[in-house]
């Protein structure tokens, strides 16, 4: 009978995909849908219903982002340690889902910052066990199109999103607190689609986990990891540029439709850009990454028309997709498989509470300087780790079956390292 079965979801699916894939691909299509009909109505709302500062937006948004981003390695070693994905996956789902309306009916900043912490903490914590539970639902050889499918959920949702934010605020004219009570329906279809996952008893370790093994890293990821350190410093919230395009003039529905086309160019570049960093280097993809943020934070900092900003925006947009494709690829490149979900996770922790140190400094210039300042600050920063890209360690991938001395517990360990992603994406010398 469970052969009878089989054959039948076999016919049913095409091959790679299957029923739990599909539910998972829905359930990020629709928590994107939620999220991203949010984002660029909050700077706004902030500081033009609450009447917040910048200072606030920064702080708000530099404490979502890292929330998000240092608990998606929490999750990653709880997911291990459980074995229980999709009740932790459901746990973050509706956890976010609720932190959104609480923004809706906040009557001042803090109260915001309550319902965004709860909407980035449970998005961070649904990460891993969700990326579990698409892994063990296909066979290995296909995992890479079942992720892809998931893929296109979520970057569909983040095109979606502000659209349906525009449609809501323009055709039907709901008032902007109406958004964030209105994206708990979405929110609430992505826990749907879970609830309705079979979760199979495989072990799949997490893509994503904090590890106190520090020792065991080599040189080349502190390296890197340095350097990504220096680029976030400078690397504030896009709440800023939503603002920025606001302050020009932009009309709020041109702001939203402008941040939907970033969102846009964001996922279409994503794939090109990962597929050129396995034929060209990484490091070179995450240097031209590093250069259209430069550009673009220039262009920012000096435009003054609506046209001018839309461009900028949509260009950026190419930066967004290089950097979320590139650079944790590059982070797993410099360590073996089995350290791979922590180097995956610190660089995660590193880019959330530098982004926050970020976005609390941007704030600070949007107030007391200009708003340029806080363009002009990224761009610096973007130089200089563009500069620190030059003395990442050169090939560190290692081919199949190469032996490799590693050290354990004060002792060197003769280990055989398979087919990697490190062999089969090096990092690669500059072009």
């Amino acid at each position: 009978m469970r052969l009878g079965k089989n054959l039948k979801q076999r016919r049913r699916y095409p091959a790679g995909i299957s029923r739990n894939t599909v539910l998972l691909a829905f359930a990020s299509l629709f928590a994107d849908i939620s999220s991203e009909m949010l984002y660029p109505v909050l700077p706004i709302f902030l500081t033009q219903v609450l009447h917040a500062r910048g200072s606030v937006v920064g702080l708000v948004e530099g404490i979502a982002e890292a929330t998000q981003n240092v608990v998606q390695g929490f999750s990653g070693w709880l997911s291990d340690k459980l074995r229980k994905r999709k009740a932790l996956a459901l746990t973050g789902y509706l956890v976010s889902a609720l932190g959104k309306p609480l923004m809706g009916i906040a009557a001042a900043w803090p109260g915001v910052l309550g319902g965004r912490f709860l909407d980035r903490l449970g998005a961070g914590f649904r990460s891993a066990p969700r990326d579990a539970l698409i892994a063990s639902s296909v066979s290995d050889e296909y995992r890479g199109r079942a992720f892809g499918l998931e893929g296109i959920g979520d970057n569909l949702g983040a095109f979606l999103g502000p659209l349906l934010a525009v449609l809501l605020l323009l055709t039907f004219h709901f008032e902007m607190r109406w958004i964030f009570l209105l994206a708990v329906v979405p929110g609430l279809l992505a826990f749907s689609m879970v609830l309705l996952v079979r979760e199979r008893p495989i072990q799949v370790a997490a893509k994503s986990k904090i590890d106190v093994r520090l020792g065991e890293f080599p040189a080349g990821y502190w390296k890197y990891l340095l350097v990504i350190a220096i680029f976030e410093i400078g690397n504030s919230s896009n709440s800023f540029l939503i603002l920025q395009t606001k302050s020009v003039g932009a009309s709020f529905a041109v702001t939203i439709l402008i941040y939907a086309g970033f969102n846009l160019v964001a996922a279409l570049i994503s794939y090109p850009a990962g597929s050129l960093s396995d034929r060209w280097g990484r490091r070179n993809i995450l240097l031209a990454a590093f250069v259209i943020f430069f550009v673009a934070y220039l262009g920012f900092a000096r435009s003054r028309s609506v046209p001018e900003m839309a461009v900028l925006f949509v260009f950026y947009g190419l930066f967004q997709g290089i950097f979320r494709s590139v650079g944790k690829a590059l982070a797993s490149d410099f360590v073996p498989e089995h350290l791979r979900a922590s180097a995956v996770g610190w660089y995660s922790a590193v880019v959330g509470l530098l982004g926050l140190v970020a976005s609390v400094v941007a704030g600070t210039l949007w107030d007391r300087v200009s708003h340029a300042a806080v363009f002009y600050y990224g761009a610096i920063f973007a130089v200089a780790a563009s500069v620190g890209l030059f003395f990442i360690p050169g090939n560190r991938n290692r081919s199949a079956g190469e032996i490799v001395m590693q050290v354990r517990g004060g002792k060197l360990h003769r280990s055989e390292v398979g087919p990697s992603i490190s062999s089969r994406n090096p990092p690669g010398p500059f072009i």
